[in-house]
């Protein structure tokens, strides 16, 4: 089963060497779970400064600087793994230097069907001077509850085309929902012992409920992009850019 790992910590608790020694570290766990079959993806971010937030409302998109929520401990990056069961990730997610200063959130990934293939290790050949950006799409879950399944369903179909016109484009890298926060589980090792609690990072009344990874122009070109999706009606779409490390792409 695919998981995503969502790697919560506060920016300023890391030193630049610290950052480096971490993403050293977390690269060779890349290569382990690679080795195993296991692996399909994992970058950081940049810092939450460089982040937009994307609001449609009315028919009018609504564009603030910074992420989504105000927190002490911000998302710093992801891994994207498929393993056999929660224990697996999490045994995954407890390996990782970063569950040692802040949080590692383990979603379960759904399967949408309909989404085009993932290209995480394709760049489009007419787009090299694009940049990767991921898409966090925070959902209100309450609201699609009222909504009822049908309207949730048609939601999901429209999300499906934008992967499939973006993929026209060569602008697609990979889609996918994650499943209700209720599935969530959080761990954190503080000296030496690890702490599993069942839940999100962070209570929120929107939570991550979907994401987007997609080459793009620039910010603006990822903030137009991310306006087009449903979610952006009725929750927050986060622009984030993915940092660029060597033997990455």
């Amino acid at each position: 089963m695919k998981y995503m790992l969502l790697i919560y910590s506060p920016e300023l608790a890391w030193t630049h060497d610290e950052w480096t020694a971490c993403t050293i570290a977390s690269g060779k766990i890349c290569q382990e779970l690679h080795a195993q079959g296991r692996f399909i993806a994992a970058a950081p971010l940049h810092p939450v400064a460089t982040a937009a937030s994307v609001r449609v409302r009315n028919g009018t998109p609504l564009i603030t600087a910074g992420p989504f929520a105000e927190t002490t401990e911000q998302l710093g990056g992801f891994f994207l793994i498929d393993v056999a069961n929660l224990d697996e990730a999490m045994a995954t997610a407890l390996r990782l230097p970063s569950a040692q200063k802040g949080t590692v959130e383990i979603r379960p990934v759904a399967h949408l069907e309909g989404l085009p293939p993932d290209h995480f290790d394709q760049r489009a050949t007419d787009h090299r001077d694009h940049s990767r950006y991921m898409l966090l799409c925070y959902d209100d879950e309450q609201y699609w509850n009222k909504q009822g399944p049908a309207a949730l369903q048609a939601a999901h179909r429209e999300a499906v085309q934008l992967a499939i016109h973006l993929s026209a484009r060569e602008h697609y890298v990979s889609a996918s929902p994650l499943h209700p926060i209720a599935t969530a589980t959080s761990v954190r090792i503080r000296q030496g012992k690890r702490l599993v609690t069942d839940g999100p990072f962070a209570e929120t009344r929107e939570f991550l409920g979907g994401y987007y990874l997609i080459d793009a122009r620039d910010l603006n070109d990822a903030i137009a992009i991310a306006a087009q999706h449903p979610g952006a009606r009725v929750g927050t779409v986060e622009v984030r850019r993915i940092v660029n490390l060597p033997d990455s792409q």
